[in-house]
């Protein structure tokens, strides 16, 4: 097994809490990170039909026989239990006792909200960071190439069985979301459900305008706004905030797409390979989206909700990323160029003319290999993301 960084995360978490769940899109590693942390206590799948039934039919017979805990997998498939579960723990608070793993945040959450409110620690799992990846010395050979860590995203199966991405991530497509799609909403045709990813992912990295997405994919505003929602609590896209800092000015309040994992979005955008990707018009917004990706990744696994933003005004200045930091705020530009040009840190300059003492250490981050400092600017490759 490869390393997480959550790994830390979790078991300072089992030591406080007399529960923990673990949620994350599927395939990224839950349950094989579940029963390796929590190896001394029993593992039970609850997409067994049977163990399902069972604990749905006698919630209360079936958690007796674990009264000692175990790991749940996959325990929003049945919701009886959150109740039940919440009678044991007030009974015996004590810590680390069960796990509950699972991949929809709708339903795991709802159950946790409900019942287990205030005796839950959680951990968002994502597909592996770059580090967690290609610190392993077998993966090395993938180490500086870019557009190949790109195209074949994050997801552990995809490099642990040594698979071809874009066959993996078109199962992937049907096996899974469109699963989850249905089990979260009534879609009637999931071919135009599967259409309007695809245009999210032409998206990626753009102002997310419902009303244009609505109409190109043929559905109503309504629909597509919680298609969005369904992609969200599905770990597939997530929305990035707009600050509400606006330095006297008009600001941009529309948020703004991207996919936790590029490998999907290539897949979704019909690359190929990765050299088609090297010559590809969304590169650059790909990019982006994997270095914003592995900043929420880095703040997940270490059990913290991510604090970072985009800043736009209605002139055209913009901040690819802010992150807020006490009072401060430092901003991160975004390039996925291997050589340094000085327009780059035209945006920060500007930010950093307007943002008086609120803005420190901007940052530029690029598609080159050597992080370095230049006057007042920190440039860091992309390797280094995450760090």
């Amino acid at each position: 097994m490869i390393p997480r960084h959550a790994e830390k995360t979790l078991l300072e978490l089992a030591k406080g809490y007399p529960a923990i769940a673990i949620t994350g899109p599927r395939q990224s590693g839950k349950t094989t990170l579940a029963k390796h942390v929590f190896k001394n206590i029993p593992y039970v799948s609850l997409e067994n039909p049977d163990l399902q039934e069972m604990s749905q039919n006698d919630p209360r017979g079936f958690l007796e026989r674990y009264k000692d805990g175990a790991v749940f997998d996959e325990a929003q498939r049945s919701p009886k239990i959150f109740s039940y579960l919440q009678e044991i723990i007030d009974n015996s608070n004590q810590p680390g006792r069960f796990v509950l793993t699972g991949s929809q945040q709708f339903g795991l959450f709802s159950g946790i909200t409900q019942s287990l409110a205030g005796r839950v620690g959680l951990v968002h799992l994502l597909p592996f960071t770059y580090h967690e990846l290609y610190s392993q010395k077998k993966y090395k050979s993938g180490y500086n190439a870019l557009d190949h860590v790109l195209f074949s995203g994050l997801y552990p199966p995809i490099h642990d069985r040594k698979l071809d991405p874009h066959v993996w991530y078109g199962n992937y497509i049907q096996t899974y979301i469109e699963r989850d799609v249905r089990q979260m909403v009534n879609v009637r045709d999931l071919s135009t459900f599967q259409r309007f990813v695809r245009l999210c992912a032409g998206r990626t990295g753009q102002l997310l305008k419902l009303s244009g997405l609505a109409e190109d994919s043929g559905i109503t505003h309504n629909t597509a706004k919680a298609w969005i929602s369904i992609l969200e609590a599905s770990y597939i896209v997530f929305l990035l905030q707009p600050h509400h800092a606006n330095f006297n000015k008009r600001i941009i309040k529309t948020p703004k797409l991207y996919f936790y994992d590029t490998g999907l979005a290539a897949w979704l955008l019909s690359i190929q390979n990765s050299d088609q990707l090297n010559i590809h018009s969304s590169r650059g917004a790909l990019f982006e989206s994997y270095v914003i990706s592995e900043f929420f990744k880095a703040q997940f696994n270490r059990g913290i909700k991510p604090n970072y933003y985009f800043w736009r005004d209605r002139s055209g200045h913009e901040i690819d990323l802010l992150a807020e930091q006490g009072n401060c705020l430092r901003p991160f530009e975004i390039k996925s160029g291997k050589t340094i040009n000085q327009h780059y840190f035209n945006g920060l300059k500007k930010w950093m003319s307007i943002s008086d003492s609120m803005g420190i250490d901007p940052t530029l981050i690029y598609g080159g290999e050597t992080s370095l400092k230049q006057n007042e600017f920190n440039i860091v490759s992309w390797m280094d993301v995450g760090k």
